[in-house]
């Protein structure tokens, strides 16, 4: 794992600073055979959400799900599909706690297969766990717009831009 500094978007910022970036992402879905979903306590905001991220230069989305999934989880996705695509900026407009602030251009990937076992915690997440839909812990509000985004593309199989 790249340290933040010495990676592409934090060069970006020590040359910007805080002020908003356009900036591509990754977020996906990890549906266990039951139905659990694979979330994260997230160490910026505290609260839960999907794993995903933002590439690494030379870097293709496919490679960066399944790196920033396997970094924040421990869990190394088979074959992930993407089921939509997020960019509203009333959703994908994020002020981090340190005032950084980005618009995410986010594709948004499922992923039913997987190896690895989850991992108890690290930098960027607190903790890791599976949860049934229909009792997740408090997600932040991007989150439960992915998840309401894949129950419809698993309903209708359109893919879903949000």
């Amino acid at each position: 794992m790249t340290d933040f500094a010495s990676s592409y978007l934090g060069r970006l910022r020590a040359a910007v600073g805080s002020r908003l970036l356009l900036v591509p992402g990754m977020r996906i879905v990890v549906e266990r055979g039951d139905g659990a979903i694979l979330l994260q306590l997230r160490s910026d905001y505290r609260l839960w959400g999907l794993p995903g991220g933002v590439p690494d230069e030379g870097e293709g989305a496919d490679e960066t799900v399944i790196r920033e999934t396997l970094e924040e989880t421990g869990i190394e996705v088979v074959d992930p599909k993407p089921f939509g695509f997020a960019c509203d900026p009333a959703h994908e407009v994020w002020t981090y706690p340190n005032g950084d602030q980005c618009h995410y251009f986010t594709l948004l990937y499922a992923a039913r297969r997987f190896t690895g076992a989850v991992i108890a915690g690290n930098e960027e997440s607190l903790k890791v766990g599976w949860f049934p839909p229909d009792d997740l812990p408090p997600l932040l509000p991007v989150m439960r717009r992915t998840l309401d985004a894949y129950a419809l593309y698993r309903a209708t199989g359109v893919f879903q831009m949000i």
